[in-house]
């Protein structure tokens, strides 16, 4: 990348003439900027861990073999459409922009799939690929998609296409040996742990993704587009947001427990949770500095301490904990808290009355 485009203050460049990556509109660049600075904690201090293992990379490169990686690039180009100044131009120029913006050198390979399901992943050992699907191209409009666009590439900057690769391998590997005892349980042990990790590399991604388009309403008119079709005129953000309201606060313990089971299949968090997490951040002080040009830098990872991660990622989720409206996280803060009569508050969580002393068979203190 020229060196014009790396001006000191982070602002984009003045349309240099010749420069291939210049951003359709005016907007910051992040040269030379590290992953960490828009990963969620959880997500950041597994990745430090992992890259920090001795004969980590030695591993997987063994693995690739066994991984259907190639099967994979093969059915992309063979049965979808690279994106190129030729096919699909504007999503071509996206890319590019997206690359520019967070400093990613090497510009991924990028297909578009027919498929009316709206959908975008970034997978690939060696080298990502970003494949969007048809239905998703025809949902959103240019800077919700430029958004999608800096999603995948973050994914890309992040190395989280390793994962996701390893994800879809043993998904479809504890399909095959369901029918062998025990076989299943630990290959699907292995799967619900990426798959949490990679519900956090989600909210880490939507960061990227609003990093790249600096556009919040339109991040936020994605997320709801993916969750309610193409109906806008019919939609309303704040509506939106206080649905994720609800879902946190609502209920009792019954329902924190069933939100547990509803999501552990899942490989990214609830629309409205999305939503509500990167509004979050985007209100951060975290957010506002990296928009100053305050950011880890990629040259710096390799002094990262992994347990000065760990202890992010830990106060982080207490945090998360101590502030939750979630029957269940109120529970967990009270008891670490040292809240006393633990088994009349359980009781009431799950829908007993326990209130009155009387083992919560719900009588009156007068015994009418």
């Amino acid at each position: 990348m020229s060196d014009d485009s790396r001006k000191s203050n982070g602002q984009g460049p003045e349309e240099p003439e010749g420069h291939e990556h210049v951003p359709s509109r005016q907007r910051r660049l992040f040269p030379g900027i590290s992953s960490r600075a828009y990963e969620h904690p959880a997500d950041r201090s597994a990745l430090v861990a992992l890259r920090k293992l001795s004969g980590f990379d030695t591993v997987f490169k063994a693995l690739s073999g066994l991984l259907p990686e190639r099967s994979l690039r093969l059915l992309f180009l063979s049965d979808s459409v690279r994106v190129s100044d030729q096919q699909f131009g504007h999503l071509h120029t996206m890319l590019r922009d997206a690359c520019h913006i967070l400093d990613l050198e090497k510009v991924p390979a990028m297909y578009v799939n027919q498929d009316p399901q709206p959908n975008a992943m970034c997978i690939g050992l060696d080298e990502p690929i970003i494949v969007v699907t048809t239905g998703l191209v025809e949902l959103l409009d240019e800077e919700e998609m430029r958004a999608v666009v800096g999603h995948e590439v973050g994914h890309a900057l992040s190395g989280h296409s390793v994962y996701r690769t390893i994800l879809l391998f043993l998904t479809n590997l504890a399909v095959r040996v369901a029918w062998i005892p025990l076989g299943n349980l630990a290959i699907m042990a292995i799967v619900t742990g990426l798959r949490e990790w990679f519900r956090k590399s989600e909210l880490s991604a939507d960061r990227a993704g609003l990093l790249v388009g600096q556009d919040l309403k339109a991040s936020m008119r994605g997320l709801m587009k993916i969750a309610g079709g193409n109906h806008l005129h019919e939609m309303n953000v704040d509506a939106f947001l206080a649905q994720a309201e609800e879902y946190e606060a609502g209920g009792d313990l019954r329902d924190s427990v069933l939100k547990i089971l509803n999501v552990l299949p899942r490989t990214h968090p609830f629309t409205t949770v999305r939503a509500a997490e990167l509004k979050k951040w985007a209100e951060s002080r975290d957010f506002q500095r990296i928009m100053d040009g305050h950011y880890p830098r990629r040259d710096e990872d390799k002094n990262t301490s992994v347990s000065d991660s760990f202890r992010e990622s830990a106060a982080s989720y207490a945090s998360n904990v101590k502030n939750s409206k979630d029957p269940l996280m109120k529970l967990v803060a009270d008891i670490t808290g040292g809240a006393g009569d633990l088994g009349g508050r359980v009781r009431r969580g799950f829908g007993g009355n326990g209130a009155n002393g009387n083992g919560g068979r719900g009588e009156s203190p007068n015994g009418d």
